[in-house]
């Protein structure tokens, strides 16, 4: 290749032109947006084609007066935007190549362009350029002479760093080049996440809706305005053998600019240790914004034997993604974790949630389940009587199973005292003020719970059945629109949900449409063709009996779901024998026949109303 003169201007390569003077990257005549550290990447690799740029002098380059910032995970994100806009792969690159352990090497030839003679373009855009920064020197000298109703002083206050009242944590990006240990780093990202939501003044986002901008090409300020937080903190780790490197920095979210950033190696026992001085480093530094009594009521996390704590990170791993197969792999590994640690209060909470989730979604009777979800969560409270997840998941048992109302609301009451950031606490204690008929505090409640986790399913879902239950049903339908919006992989849920306004509605024509769109979804398009015929032959009488037919076909649907279906049919004896035998399985939904509109018509039968008192309503 040909060396290059000294400092050119422009620069080629390809159907690409880089001007160095102006930071500009255009690709075919079109400008690419690219930021100044991705550029001054750009920068050194065409200044020395054909060798190798260590990660050293990148780094010298871009920080040289060592800011603290994460240098390997603020490269990577630099390289990766880079092959973004030039269309390049790691895998194979035709731009820009790794070399393992050194740094990059850019592939392709670059030559240098003539710029000393300028255009009349050039010259034109030079005038401009001259006219525009004259009129913006006269406007500014006016601006600062005259200070229009002191909105100079607004503007500069605006651009000095606003309070931190909210955080995000983003999913920590696991460096280990091993994407069997990204549950090691989910599980620091989630306990990261723990530790701050202890401080009570600040809200804290959910790390399931955190979770939704895991390898997103969206910039800082973005992110930031879509969670509404103030300042994020981002970071990686590294873990190696027995030892585990973590790097974390906080950055204001509006303009993207660096706060603090540190870097911590600890051996993987002492990992619990490494995690509260993180947490505790980071709450340092946001403490000034927040209420003092609440930065000091960061505690530190009881110690667990690395090995138990290592099975609970992997069980929170799996028990997060849902699903039959998913939620017992959890279970498995919080019983490991009790096994190696029986003192370890947080496995015991996780033993409880997989109990209560797989009773909630029929992978095991209620029966069965419920009462070691009691066991298990009765067994962490009582080694660690300030654990919110504890009381959350006892308040749940109390209110789905036990029918204990009272002693429901009271160990919701207290973990949301303990932890007001858990989104799961006000989530479940919408679910009680609903079955109570407490409309107005349900949606209260599950609105501190969207806002704690915008992009949770189970919350916005639940949002549009609590407006569903209030009979507020434009609103309700909006919701679940807004759903579809937000996960297109939902789909089959949501249109049922859907389906099920119109029908309370009245509206079978899009009933009939929204529940064909469920079938269909589900593998039975066959069903959703003779719903839709059933439909038209006979109306709403016919549509009701071939969803009961639907129904009754493997697998079954549930008792309750059927008593809702029979009592649209109008068969009311049938709808309270299925009502009787969802009582008789201990349903953890059976409560909710409290504020079910399609069980309006059953309301006044002495039978009704028997097994209302039965359940304690």
């Amino acid at each position: 290749m040909d060396p290059l003169p000294s400092k050119p201007g422009l620069l080629t390569f390809g159907i690409f032109k880089v001007d160095l003077k102006a930071g500009e990257l255009r690709k075919a005549g079109i400008k690419q947006k690219l930021a100044p550290q991705p550029f001054q990447v750009l920068q050194a690799l065409l200044e020395r084609p054909g060798e190798v740029v260590t990660r050293e002098q990148l780094r010298d380059l871009l920080w040289p007066d060592n800011t603290f910032v994460d240098y390997d995970l603020a490269l990577k994100k630099a390289i990766n935007r880079l092959r973004e806009v030039l269309g390049d792969s790691a895998d194979t690159p035709r731009y820009i190549e790794t070399v393992p352990r050194q740094g990059y090497r850019f592939l392709v030839e670059v030559r240098a362009v003539d710029s000393s003679v300028p255009s009349p373009a050039a010259n034109a855009r030079v005038y401009w350029k001259l006219a525009v920064g004259l009129f913006c020197a006269i406007a500014a000298a006016l601006f600062f002479a005259f200070n229009v109703g002191k909105l100079r002083n607004r503007i500069f206050a605006y651009s000095r760093p606003a309070e931190i009242r909210s955080i995000a944590v983003l999913p920590l990006e696991n460096l280990s080049n091993d994407p069997t240990q990204d549950y090691f780093s989910e599980g620091i990202t989630d306990a990261l996440t723990t530790e701050l939501a202890q401080i009570g003044a600040l809200r804290v986002i959910s790390r399931t809706s955190a979770e939704h901008f895991k390898g997103t090409r969206e910039t800082l300020p973005e992110i930031g305005r879509k969670l509404n937080v103030d300042a994020i903190v981002e970071g990686s780790v590294t873990r190696s053998e027995n030892r585990v490197r973590i790097t974390a920095q906080l950055i204001d979210a509006p303009s993207d600019r660096h706060l603090w950033a540190k870097s911590y190696e600890r051996e993987l026992k002492d990992v619990l240790a490494l995690q509260d001085e993180v947490a505790r480093d980071i709450a340092g530094e946001i403490r000034s914004n927040v209420a003092p009594k609440q930065g000091a009521g960061l505690q530190v996390s009881a110690q667990a034997n690395p090995q138990a704590h290592e099975a609970y990170l992997r069980g929170r791993y799996w028990w997060h993604r849902r699903g039959r197969e998913n939620e017992l792999k959890g279970l498995q590994y919080f019983e490991q974790a009790v096994q190696l640690e029986p003192s370890y209060a947080l496995a015991w909470t996780g033993i409880a949630d997989s109990y209560l989730v797989m009773a909630h979604h029929g992978v095991l009777p209620p029966k069965e389940a419920m009462p070691k979800a009691k066991a298990a969560a009765l067994k962490a409270s009582q080694l660690d009587n300030s654990l919110a997840e504890a009381h959350t998941s006892l308040a749940t048992i109390k209110l789905s199973y036990d029918w204990d109302y009272a002693g429901a609301e009271n160990e919701f009451i207290r973990a949301i005292e303990l932890n007001p950031n858990y989104s799961t606490a006000h989530h479940w204690y919408a679910h009680y003020l609903a079955v109570k008929l407490r409309f107005p505090e349900a949606l209260s409640e599950i609105q501190k719970a969207h806002d704690l986790d915008p992009y949770s399913l189970v919350v916005n879902d639940f949002w549009g059945l609590t407006l569903y239950y209030s009979k507020d049903y434009e609103r309700a339908l909006a919701q679940f629109r807004a759903r579809l919006d937000l996960d297109p992989s939902q789909k089959l849920t949501t249109y049922g949900q859907i389906a099920r306004v119109y029908e309370q509605q009245g509206d079978y024509a899009r009933a009939v449409e929204n529940e064909g769109n469920a079938l269909a979804l589900s593998g039975t398009a066959q069903d959703a063709e003779s719903l839709a015929n059933a439909y038209a032959q006979g109306g709403a009488p016919a549509y009701w009996r071939k969803r009961i037919e639907l129904a009754q076909r493997p697998p079954a649907t549930s008792a309750l779901e059927l008593a809702i279906l029979y009592s649209y049919e109008g068969d009311r004896d049938a709808a309270l024998r299925s009502l009787e035998r969802a009582y008789q399985e201990h349903s953890p939904w059976l409560n909710f026949m409290s504020c079910e509109p399609a069980f309006d018509s059953l309301r006044a039968d002495p039978r009704f109303q028997r097994l209302s008192h039965q359940i304690g309503l």
